[in-house]
């Protein structure tokens, strides 16, 4: 379902990819381990259509989306790609519900579709009774579901997760990781995730180590 071929990007004289190739197949779980600084997460931005390479080639779903311009190219990571981080990114205003609807309301869908889907959601990721709640009456593994809930809303074919549990204890990080190997069991998502839990890694169905730039094994 994706495939990143010879991949470069440097910030000013810092060469921080260097030539990366990845193939990833539908239904995978692959995790990337490395040092800090060793370019993991800007490698997540380029597959995640954040940022382009200054060179090289990505793929998702036979789409070449390098090719694309800047609104075709939101347009499509809209449709396909679901993002968690290690921060939660929830807007304080706004209802655990109306959080997770977000991303389905910017792409045109019906109120009435979206709150249900939403509701539907949270309740598949144990918040059938959080619905109502605001970020800052949750803690921080329900904001995390959330977050999880609000990568799923569009159905997306590719979930990329950057220290999805580095903000968590150790308890609510396993349960953060389990949900991840039920959704992918459940709703046949692929999932890229960057991480420096060793636990994690070592979970997926490959672990991959970066080292200055590049896939050391």
């Amino acid at each position: 379902m994706l495939t990143a071929h010879n991949i470069h990007k440097s910030y000013g004289s810092v060469n921080v990819l260097r030539g990366v190739n990845l193939s990833i197949q539908q239904g995978e779980i692959i995790s990337i381990v490395g040092s800090s600084g060793a370019g993991k997460s800007t490698l997540l931005h380029i597959i995640g259509t954040l940022d382009r390479a200054d060179q090289g080639r990505v793929t998702i779903n036979d789409q070449e989306v390098d090719r694309l311009a800047d609104k075709k190219l939101a347009r499509f990571r809209n449709a396909n790609i679901g993002f968690v981080f290690q921060f939660h990114h929830l807007l304080p205003e706004f209802t655990a519900e109306e959080n997770v609807s977000i991303p389905a309301m910017i792409s045109d869908a019906t109120f009435r579709d979206v709150n249900k889907k939403a509701g539907r959601l949270l309740d598949l990721l144990g918040m059938s009774d959080r619905f109502d709640h605001k970020p800052a009456q949750l803690s921080g593994g329900e904001q995390q579901r959330v977050a999880v809930a609000r990568a799923l809303i569009n159905d997306p074919g590719l979930i990329l997760a950057d220290e999805p549990s580095g903000n968590l204890d150790s308890e609510t990080s396993e349960e953060l990781h389990r949900l991840f190997f039920q959704l992918r069991d459940e709703l046949d998502q692929t999932f890229v995730i960057v991480t420096h839990n060793r636990d994690l890694a070592r979970m997926a169905d490959r672990m991959l180590t970066m080292r200055d730039g590049e896939f050391v094994d």
